[in-house]
């Protein structure tokens, strides 16, 4: 990535580095985010962005506790996958009316961990986040 320089680099140079991107996300205003998430087990997620020049202009770790944080009640599933990439797993809890989504990530402290996504299954919408220690390495 040291390779990479914003307002230079050409979404083909992002490719040439990090390969295939998981998803390319198309923004109306002609703009494209590259999303490369380095799982399952990993804990970072990048997302390239591509502004409608075709040139580089921001790429950044998603998977921060400072993101997280962004994370709202009532946000929708897309906006919430455009901001922290793939989930590691997605599970139901039907008696709940529950979906749950998980990243692995690093905490401050450097101990790895899971950032939750709670939502609504019949409305796909966030009700509620939570955090899960790592445990078994």
């Amino acid at each position: 990535m040291e390779k990479l320089s914003r307002g230079v680099s050409t979404e083909a140079d992002v490719r040439n580095a990090m390969g295939q991107p998981d998803t390319v996300w198309e923004a109306e205003s002609g703009e494209r985010s590259l999303e490369y998430p380095k799982g399952p087990a990993g804990a970072r997620t990048w997302i390239f962005y591509i502004g409608k020049d075709g040139k580089l202009s921001d790429y950044k770790q998603v998977l921060t506790e400072e993101n997280f944080a962004r994370i709202k009640v009532g946000m929708n599933k897309e906006e919430v996958r455009r901001m922290l990439g793939r989930p590691r797993t997605v599970v139901q809890f039907t008696r709940k009316n529950e979906e749950v989504w998980d990243w692995r990530y690093t905490q401050s402290d450097a101990s790895q961990a899971f950032f939750n996504v709670h939502m609504d299954i019949t409305s796909g919408l966030v009700t509620g986040t939570s955090v899960s220690q790592v445990y078994g390495h």
